[in-house]
């Protein structure tokens, strides 16, 4: 086991726990990724990319589904926002009013990382916002 923290791997979806849901990585050790961390739907089995997050000091291992830290994020929601505006017609009737529910089942993300996102493309002017939602900058 010589991982470091930040490093790509590959995971194996495993069984859900009260914690989150074990996870093999790299079809050799275990893994744990947080509830609160899961922004799609994973199956039993399934194959996905992970990041090491942190290695304890009792050895376990946190694994991610998104690379950790600010510019790796915000560059992946961003262009996650960006897709889906192109593909809904350039509107999205999500702003900073709607629920974590609705952010996670339009985009995958958390609400804060959704609020994150927008800042950063409403300061780039690739969006606007209104109070109906979001659209792109043509």
């Amino acid at each position: 086991m010589n991982y470091t923290i930040g490093e790509k791997v590959r995971l194996e979806i495993g069984r859900p726990t009260n914690l989150g849901i074990h996870v093999i990585i790299n079809e050799n050790d275990e893994g744990l990724i947080y509830h609160n961390e899961i922004f799609q739907q994973l199956t039993l089995r399934q194959q996905v990319d992970g990041y090491i997050k942190n290695i304890r000091e009792d050895g376990k291992i946190d694994v991610s589904l998104q690379q950790q830290g600010f510019l790796n994020t915000i560059e992946q929601n961003c262009t996650v926002i960006l897709d889906k505006l192109q593909a809904k017609k350039g509107y999205l009737k999500l702003n900073d009013k709607s629920s974590p529910v609705e952010i996670q089942q339009e985009l995958n993300m958390s609400k804060k990382s959704f609020k994150s996102a927008v800042g950063f493309l409403f300061k780039q002017q690739k969006i606007r916002i209104e109070v109906d939602g979001i659209y792109l900058v043509k």
